[in-house]
């Protein structure tokens, strides 16, 4: 079973920046983690991962660089700013709001 998108979207900036909050990385390290942490059940495409980078670095989030590698492709790297650390404080915190009100409206429409 896979989660839709249509559950997840909305919240992928979200997402970004909360993996960016740990350490710097690029798009398919990102992507694998959000993998590994869903078992498998959620993924972000290319196209709307790369997205999503466009606008956070355009809104001043992230910022970009190019990684030194020694063997392979050179990979761009994205990191955190400081507004998109506040951006991310205030996204976990309208999310905790968002699904206490969610859990309410949910259990009050399965009493028996």
């Amino acid at each position: 079973m896979s989660i839709t998108s249509d559950l997840i979207r909305g919240h992928t900036e979200t997402i970004i920046l909360s993996q960016l909050n740990k350490k710097d990385s690029y798009g398919y390290e990102i992507n694998k983690t959000i993998q590994q942490k869903t078992d498998n059940l959620y993924e972000l495409k290319d196209a709307t991962l790369y997205s999503a980078f466009r606008r956070l670095e355009q809104s001043g989030m992230i910022i970009s660089y190019w990684g030194v590698e020694g063997a392979g492709a050179r990979r761009r790297y994205y990191c955190i700013t400081k507004e998109g650390k506040a951006v991310l404080k205030q996204n976990i915190e309208d999310w905790k709001l968002t699904k206490a009100i969610i859990d309410k409206l949910i259990e009050e429409g399965n009493k028996a």
